[in-house]
């Protein structure tokens, strides 16, 4: 399947870290529901792990030495990230923790981001507030 990114929804990418350097399926029902109900569509998954001596490796989300489940995430991978974009987040792990870094579509998105491109509308800025952030804010409303 290619890409066409003039009906494509906003992409996003997105690093998250896992304490020690294994990986289960645990999150893998929640991803999958992301994917069959069209709210996203992963064009790339990779899994970096650090080990406690320092050593890392990179690992595509449909090799077989992962949990099974993951490779049946995406049936197209477009390795968007580069090899140097991959080894500098290795680097960056602290010993004995692993990341998955995930690039996805906003597919629920794709018809309005369409139109605003149609539209010759572009976007001028996005933020996306941490929840630590969001939680603080709506205990503040309570008080």
């Amino acid at each position: 399947m290619t890409l066409d990114v003039n009906v494509m929804g906003p992409v996003d990418v997105a690093v998250i870290g896992f304490t020690g350097d294994a990986f289960n399926g645990q999150i893998v029902p929640a991803l999958s529901e992301l994917v069959e109900s069209g709210t996203v569509r992963i064009i790339d998954l990779v899994f970096i792990r650090k080990a406690a001596n320092g050593d890392t490796t990179v690992i595509e989300a449909i090799d077989s030495e992962l949990d099974p489940a993951f490779a049946g995430l995406s049936d197209n991978q477009h390795d968007l990230l580069s090899d140097e974009d991959l080894e500098e987040l290795a680097e960056s792990l602290d010993p004995a923790t692993a990341a998955m870094v995930i690039v996805w579509e906003n597919s629920w998105a794709a018809r309005f981001a369409k139109a605003v491109r149609d539209s010759q509308g572009f976007l001028i800025s996005q933020d996306r507030i941490p929840h630590e952030v969001v939680s603080e804010a709506i205990a503040a409303l309570t008080e």
